[in-house]
């Protein structure tokens, strides 16, 4: 068996990954097809603006994605944005960082296992999603205890296949609304269905924005990468912007062909997971219905493998700098992976993405909570810009270490006020924990 020590010298990652394994970790975790999963809920909460939806949420996550770039420059530490926050906000601002990020991490790899469900429940009904969720789970952790550079290797090649997979979706459909135009308005993606609401457009973004959450998860690499902070910033904001470009493109073409009305789709939380499988399935045919499912069973698989990844080294991150339990701070001696930490985000994803694959409104529910957690995250993730670069070294680039960071939080705080109930309740009590756990380490 692999030994683990607590050692200070076995405490340290290997640098091994390129910027295209980076850009591989990127694109996986963010999924090239991510909207597949949400596209009904997006749809119902937008009154059919998805498309307009996933242009917020790019132009949102922007200012976010310079912010990492600016910090993760500053600061070339695994642990993100709880790293981030120690330098330029201090001790207990950097805790409640990662404390939320934390939550973030832990549930986005629930969201994809979901998702590769979903997927795998739509080709073998016969089979509950349930049982394919944890399947998935117990696959990709196996993978990602073996170590970064297998996980880099196969993951490329999923994504590979995932791209050739929408390259056939866009072709498909632009051929179908050729031929026999569209079911809806062809402007209805932008300006929504019976009237453009702003408020319905931000609630679903609240959502949308966890299709995004891979860009941020690249940070978590830092110490792994050879090319250290320049290669991940280039990286974050490559990441960033060829997602915004994928998704916007390809809901608009899934919205203009879907059959179903928003409300329709409102009115039937069950329909709303495999939405963009059944509008293939009218429109299409059976064949793309099946190709899009088999792929995003793979890939959300994948992407939650990415995740799963990056949860593991905001564990360990948070462990070695006795935030959480020291023992979560150690790394493998044989794989180089902090694989206590990513056997414990293992089991809590596990269990998350179980109870949401037993529910019908599993998916909405699961996804909200995920981005509270994030969205705060990103707060002090602006924040520490302003702290490190302007109050700590006096920086006179207003532009990107005072404006950029400003804009950032008034479109997460916009977007925050139009997340759900439940899902503001969740992130309350899970803050109110941290903040309860560090008052206790205080004294």
């Amino acid at each position: 068996m692999a030994r683990v020590s607590t050692q200070p010298g076995t405490t340290e990652l290997r640098r091994t990954l390129g910027v295209r394994d980076l850009m591989v970790y990127g694109l996986l975790f963010i999924a090239p097809m991510a909207p597949v999963g949400v596209f009904g809920v997006l749809d119902a909460k937008s009154h059919g603006a998805v498309a307009a939806v996933y242009l917020v949420a790019t132009v949102a996550m922007g200012f976010t994605a310079l912010s990492y770039a600016e910090m993760v420059r500053a600061v070339p530490r695994t642990g993100s944005v709880f790293a981030y926050a120690r330098a330029g906000l201090g001790e207990g601002p950097g805790f409640v960082a990662g404390w939320m990020a934390m939550l973030d991490y832990l549930l986005i790899p629930a969201v994809a296992y979901l998702f590769s469900g979903i997927a795998l429940n739509s080709l073998v009904p016969d089979v509950s999603r349930w049982v394919w969720t944890v399947l998935a789970v117990l696959i990709t952790t196996a993978l990602n205890l073996t170590g970064v550079r297998t996980a880099a290797v196969v993951g490329f090649a999923v994504l590979a296949m995932e791209i050739v997979v929408l390259t056939v979706f866009v072709v498909a459909a632009s051929v179908e609304l050729a031929l026999h135009g569209a079911a809806r308005d062809w402007g209805s993606p932008f300006g929504a269905v019976g009237g453009f609401s702003l408020t319905a457009v931000l609630s679903a973004v609240s959502v949308a924005v966890l299709s995004f959450l891979g860009f941020d998860a690249i940070a978590s690499f830092v110490e792994e990468a050879v090319g250290a902070s320049a290669a991940v910033a280039r990286a974050v904001l490559w990441c960033l912007a060829v997602a915004g470009l994928l998704f916007v493109a390809q809901t608009y073409l899934a919205a203009v062909l879907e059959p179903m009305t928003p409300d329709q789709l409102a009115a039937d939380p069950a329909a709303q997971g495999s939405a963009f499988y059944d509008t293939v399935e009218a429109s299409v045919g059976h064949w793309l219905h099946v190709l899009i499912a088999a792929s995003k069973a793979i890939g959300a698989a994948f992407a939650a493998l990415a995740g799963q990844a990056a949860a593991g080294r905001l564990v360990f991150a948070m462990g070695r700098e006795g935030r959480l339990p020291r023992l979560l701070g150690a790394v493998d001696e044989r794989t180089a992976v902090p694989r206590r930490a990513l056997l414990t985000a293992a089991v809590i994803t596990l269990v998350a993405a179980v109870w949401a694959a037993r529910r019908d409104d599993g998916l909405d529910q699961l996804t909200s909570v995920v981005n509270v957690g994030a969205l705060t995250a990103f707060v002090l993730l602006h924040a520490s810009v302003v702290g490190w670069y302007v109050v700590r070294h006096h920086s006179r680039d207003w532009l990107r270490h005072a404006v950029v960071p400003m804009l950032g939080v008034a479109v997460i705080v916009a977007v925050l006020v139009e997340a759900s109930h439940t899902a503001l309740i969740v992130g309350g009590i899970w803050l109110a924990a941290g903040l309860l756990i560090l008052l206790t380490q205080k004294r």
